[in-house]
């Protein structure tokens, strides 16, 4: 982050809600009920894990659907963040749960148990 993000409220926004929640999903909808494939995807492999979660919808509002692009410098949605850190998009989530890799960062993270 540079400090040009931290004068925007809207990163200040983001940063905040991936500080104060270990998981976070910038998502389309909200995780009871997705709207689009792609967070749909993402939301199935949290719950199939069991991981607690906070789903953002961006299509509540503009700024917060523009802001989290630049703020991770990432071009698409949805976003993952665990414990602050950004973790990826739907494929690479996707990728990271058929290889294992996704629950052993959340076990790391201690935020499923083994």
């Amino acid at each position: 982050m540079t400090d040009t993000t931290t004068a925007n409220p809207v990163h200040d926004f983001i940063a905040n809600a991936v500080t104060e929640n270990p998981v976070v999903l910038f998502m389309k909808g909200v995780p009871e009920e997705p709207r689009c494939g792609f967070s749909a995807v993402v939301v199935q492999i949290l719950d199939h894990l069991g991981a607690d979660f906070v789903g953002v919808d961006v299509l509540q509002n503009d700024a917060i659907r523009e802001g989290i692009k630049t703020y991770s410098d990432w071009p698409t949605i949805p976003q993952l963040y665990v414990k602050g850190e950004f973790v990826g998009g739907s494929d690479i989530i996707r990728e990271m749960f058929q290889s294992g890799e996704l629950k052993t960062l959340l076990v790391e993270q201690g935020l499923l148990t083994a």
